[in-house]
This record gives C-alpha cells, structure tokens and sequence, in this order.
C-alpha cells in the first residue's frame, strides 16, 4: 500500500477493493479503486467519511484497531455517494452515540438512503460544544444527533478546526469539502481522486484524468469555483476519497485540475474515435494515422469504439486538442459505437476542440451529417474540411481526401 501516513493527530482507515468490475457499473478498473476514511484524533474524535458496503467491515475492523477503546464524537459526511456513504448505518449501529456532521442538503438524502431517524443539535455551525451538551441517544439507530455545517462554519475538536466549503455538483449536490486549520488539510471529498487501489502500481495522472474527466468533467464551473475557495487556503496535504494523500508538489495537481475544468486542451495531439463494421474504415484510419505521423504529428491516439474502453477514449478527447471521427453509415444513422462516444461527450460538457470527419456508406452515406449534428450541440468546436467520403472502401479520391484532411490538421 502507498504511504498514506498523515500526521501523529491524523489516521488513514480505508480500504482497497480489488474485485469490483465496474466502478458507478459502467467505468473498467482493472487496478481497482480505494475508498478512503480518515479519523482525526484531538480532545473530540472526527471520523472523515465511511466506505462503499464492499468495504464495510474491513473499515470498522481499521476504525476499531486504531480507535483502540475510544468513541468518536462526529462522523463528516462529505459525500452521500454509497461508495462514501454506504456504511453509515453499521456505523451509528455500533457508535449510536456519534453525531452526523452535514450540511442542509446532507440530512435529506440520508433518510432516503437508509432507515435512520435524525435529530438536530441545537446548536449553530461554529459552536462544537452543544454538540456534545445534547442528551445522548438510546443505544439505537432511531434518534441520530446531526449537526448541520454551513459556508465557511466551523468546528472545534480541540487544537484542530475544521472549516466547511460547500462544493455542489462536484459532483453531487450535497457535496462539501473540510479544511483542517491546523495542519492545513483538505479533505476534498471526490476531488483530486483516482481509480486504483492503494495497493496497486498506478500512474497517478492517467487515472486521475480519467476518473475527473468520466465522474466530474461535466461539472467545470462548479469546480473552477471550489478551486478558487482553496486558492485561499494554505494547504499542506490534499486528502481525497480515492487514492492517494497527496503531500508535494501540489501546484501540479491543482494546475491539472485547472486545466481540465476549463474545459482546455491538456497538450496538442490527435485522438482519432472509429467505428467500423467491415473493417474498410479501419484500414481508412489506419491510412490516416500514417499520414498524421508522416506530416510530424507524434500524439495520436486511435480508438476502436466497438472495442476499446469508451472512458480511455474519452479521457483522449479531453487531453488532446483535435478529434477526428469516423464512422460508417448503419441503417441511415451512425453506428451505435460512434452514437454512444458522441453522447458520452457530450454528457461531459466536451467543448473547444477541432474535429474532422470521416464517413463511409456503401450507397447513401450520412454519418458525417449526423455526427456534425452531435458536434453542433457543443461549445466552440471548429471543423475542419474536407469531411472524407468513402464509398466502401479506400479510393484514390478518398486516399486525396484523406490527405487534405491530414495537411489541414496538421
């Protein structure tokens, strides 16, 4: 496992689940993924968040072991995600005398996930000791003392604040993130998380980008403004919900974040996204991307959609500044591939990009059309001409076509 040491005050308790196929049941992990808990340990006891059900009793058994005989007195919830959120109810089951700290929109959508009757502290947002000044409830999970947090609110637990930044649509609305003034930690809920588990050897910027661009990317706005709510924070660590503390260099995290909530092309390079059903169009890409890297391009990235894992391809198109794509004509529409990547852009907000086309039809070929009426729905997108025609299969008039879209790219 990684070092995911924090400080002498500050634990780390998640898990890694190795075995889950699909993470939200449609994004591969083959090298699976972490679902991060932390418990900050002062005159109070703040557990930071729970763990997907898949988790759940390996993460109490961690919280036991490193409670050693205390009780917590909070438990933050950041994120009512089941991946976050789906072991609160084993939680106040053994630590029923635990108060939930949320926001306004936290509360409603706990009683909706689980059969939990809550009751409010009387107490304000930056008052910590009403907390504690309620009287504790019976040994159930049908009275749960919460505290609602709000912007800026904050919380003592001794020599450690804890300062609220509501953070919605990143990427739930409930969403919140947690300053420590202390040591200067944020606890940024799913941001500046990745796929992978802890235990696992990952690149930390490739499943990084593709866990932004395929869970958060279509929510720029909302997280270009919680990243300038931390441009006021000094921060020492950033401790997300999945993956690793990060502790150094952490311009460059934020910079990427920048960059990819901008919507801006990461670095210039051409993805080409195909569909295909013979194979005539994939040795037409095939042809291209021998002229791309011919003319001097070196980024290219090609996609079989049929085939290849749709968030890589996607994450391609937010890192690259062109696309192209191509697609052979299947009963007068697009080739339910190409359909399917077009949506997935466009569910993410992809803007700012050029694109060409290139379309194939034995008799009546349309794709371009079509795929130029995706395009049309999204932000500052340039076309670039020619739109290649093939008819079946690659002709000197389409080889020339080819090339032209090539020397216009390039």
């Amino acid at each position: 496992m990684k070092d995911m040491h924090v400080s002498d005050s500050v634990a780390y308790v998640g898990v890694d689940d190795t075995t889950l196929d699909l993470f939200e049941s449609q994004y591969k992990i083959p090298y699976g993924v972490s679902y991060n808990s932390y418990i900050i340990f002062d005159e109070k006891i703040a557990v930071m968040d729970t763990v997907d059900p898949r988790g759940t009793d390996e993460w109490l058994a961690n919280v036991r072991a490193v409670l050693n005989g205390r009780r917590p007195d909070y438990l933050v919830v950041q994120h009512l995600e089941p991946d976050h959120a789906g072991s609160i109810r084993r939680f106040v089951e053994e630590y029923p005398e635990v108060t939930l700290v949320g926001n306004q929109k936290t509360f409603p959508m706990i009683e909706q996930f689980f059969e939990i009757k809550l009751v409010s502290v009387p107490t304000g947002a930056s008052d910590s000791s009403a907390a504690a000044s309620g009287t504790p409830p019976e040994a159930d999970i049908q009275s749960v003392k919460t505290l609602t947090v709000a912007e800026g609110g904050t919380l003592s637990l001794g020599s450690h604040t804890l300062q609220f930044f509501m953070a919605p649509f990143v990427h739930w609305p409930e969403v919140m993130v947690t300053y420590e003034q202390t040591e200067k930690l944020l606890f940024s809920a799913d941001g500046f998380g990745t796929f992978g588990a802890l235990s696992s050897d990952i690149d930390w910027i490739t499943e990084a980008r593709r866990y932004y661009i395929n869970i958060v990317g279509k929510y720029g706005p909302q997280v270009q403004t919680l990243l300038k709510k931390a441009s006021g924070l000094s921060i020492a660590a950033i401790l997300p919900l999945h993956g690793p503390v990060l502790k150094e260099n952490l311009s460059y995290y934020i910079d990427k974040y920048l960059t990819w909530s901008s919507y801006t092309p990461e670095e210039e390079g051409i993805v080409i996204a195909y569909a295909s059903l013979h194979g005539n169009t994939a040795k037409a890409v095939r042809r291209f991307e021998d002229m791309l890297r011919q003319k001097g391009v070196e980024n290219i990235a090609v996609f079989d959609l049929n085939r290849d894992d749709m968030s890589v391809a996607i994450e391609y198109a937010y890192r690259y500044d062109r696309l192209v794509l191509a697609s052979v004509t299947y009963d007068a529409s697009l080739f339910p591939a190409m359909e399917d990547f077009l949506y997935h852009l466009k569910i993410k907000n992809f803007q700012n990009r050029k694109v060409g086309y290139i379309q194939n039809g034995s008799w009546a070929p349309a794709s371009a059309k079509l795929m130029k009426a995706h395009i049309a729905g999204m932000k500052n997108m340039t076309e670039v001409e020619p739109v290649v025609t093939i008819r079946s299969a690659l002709s000197a008039e389409s080889l020339a076509q080819l090339e032209a879209l090539a020397d216009a790219l390039v």
